[in-house]
């Protein structure tokens, strides 16, 4: 249904705050422009490519290696050009080797270190889907006004307002949030929010359990929020704070280093402008595919059938379900994020550190059975990373 921009001065009021916020938001990234604020703290210079890889890991957030300087996945092998070669069945990925992109993402330290210790170093993605997370890429872009119906999709402007001084994703995204009674996200200094070499701003959100959104951008004809607003989220990457390109370093701003829960006035519009993959359901709890041994744990981890379980046993099945296979299924990215979200869970007070232990190791072992050192370290390594990000399922008490 098409939600009308009919009243003037209540969008010239919109409009009004909005070039203000922008133009303080602004001032604040010139101020940026005299440090050189990198991933945890200042430095002298860009972070160690590496060092960024292994903290995106360790946040468990799946990377992978982007060509030296530039914003593109690095290529590896010869059969990617072909036609018709596809990353299922690309013997990279299994063999240990980067290839395709966000597909061969991992949290491996031993592959991150083999990956990012050649020279030039590559640039750092992250895998946004894995990750569970959704960025919303503000770009400020000096191009013309596209026609009015693409400014906010499913919003329509009347020719008699009056568009003077909307210039970008900036102010199409502020507008956005003004309508709905909120903040725009480049102001939430409660999330991570990492400034582009251009002078755009990406603003990093957890995706929320269950749910996946697609990737759009807001200066095409098909998906998107609005105009010079992208979406990335599942089915695509984004660029690591800290990750240096021909153009610039990709700066994080504030004080702020982890996502934080998707706003749900974001959510709705998210969800309205056709971005939702796979909404949470019910119909099929993931209960039933967690092994009997994981499953008596989670229900002394979390009390049953509450919240916190509920997110512990869909990463759970997602660990067993490698039992199918013996490699190619991503058993240690899986397992790493199961830890680090019975981690996050513990944090807050919502698990039981024992029970959520032994639900993750008998998980680890269903799937992938006498390798319990392998699967152990795994564990103490999501843990602890989790235990720095506490975690309230449907948001913030």
């Amino acid at each position: 249904m098409v939600q009308p921009i009919s009243n003037f001065s209540r969008f010239s009021r919109c409009l009004r705050s909005t070039q203000a916020l922008t133009c303080c938001f602004v001032q604040r990234l010139k101020r940026h422009d005299s440090s050189t604020e990198d991933i945890i703290h200042p430095t002298p210079s860009s972070p160690d490519p590496r060092t960024v890889a292994h903290w995106c890991a360790q946040s468990g957030w799946p990377v992978h290696p982007l060509a030296p300087g530039r914003k593109t996945p690095a290529a590896n092998c010869r059969a990617c050009a072909q036609p018709g070669h596809r990353h299922t069945d690309c013997p990279c990925i299994t063999s240990g080797r980067w290839c395709h992109g966000f597909h061969a993402a991992t949290t491996d330290r031993a592959l991150i270190d083999a990956w990012w210790s050649t020279h030039p170093a590559p640039g750092v993605g992250v895998a946004c889907g894995a990750a569970g997370l959704v960025v919303i890429d503000i770009d400020a872009h000096a191009v013309a006004l596209p026609p009015r119906d693409k400014l906010w999709p499913g919003i329509s402007v009347g020719d008699h307002i009056d568009l003077t001084g909307l210039e970008n994703g900036f102010h199409t995204l502020a507008v956005l949030a003004a309508l709905r009674g909120a903040t725009s996200p480049a102001e939430d200094e409660q999330t991570l929010r990492v400034r582009t070499p251009s002078g755009g701003l990406h603003v990093w959100y957890q995706a929320g359990p269950g749910r996946s959104w697609l990737c759009s951008s807001g200066s095409s004809a098909g998906r998107a929020l609005a105009w010079q607003v992208d979406v990335r989220g599942s089915g695509g990457y984004i660029i690591a704070p800290g990750t240096t390109t021909d153009q610039g370093t990709y700066m994080p701003l504030g004080t702020c280093r982890v996502p934080a829960p998707l706003p749900q006035w974001l959510a709705d519009e998210l969800t309205r402008t056709g971005h939702l993959d796979k909404p949470a359901t019910e119909a099929e709890p993931p209960m039933r595919k967690v092994p009997p041994r994981a499953r008596q744990a989670v229900i002394g981890a979390g009390g049953g059938r509450d919240a916190a379980a509920r997110v512990l046993e869909t990463v759970l099945a997602e660990v067993a379900s490698c039992a199918a296979a013996t490699e190619g299924t991503g058993f240690s990215d899986k397992l790493n994020r199961a830890a680090f979200t019975a981690g996050g869970l513990i944090a807050s007070g919502l698990l039981a550190a024992d029970a959520a232990e032994q639900a993750l190791s008998a998980a680890a072992e269903h799937a992938r059975p006498g390798q319990h050192q392998r699967s152990a370290s795994i564990i103490r390594s999501g843990l602890s990373a989790g235990a720095r990000r506490p975690l309230f399922p449907g948001g913030r008490p």
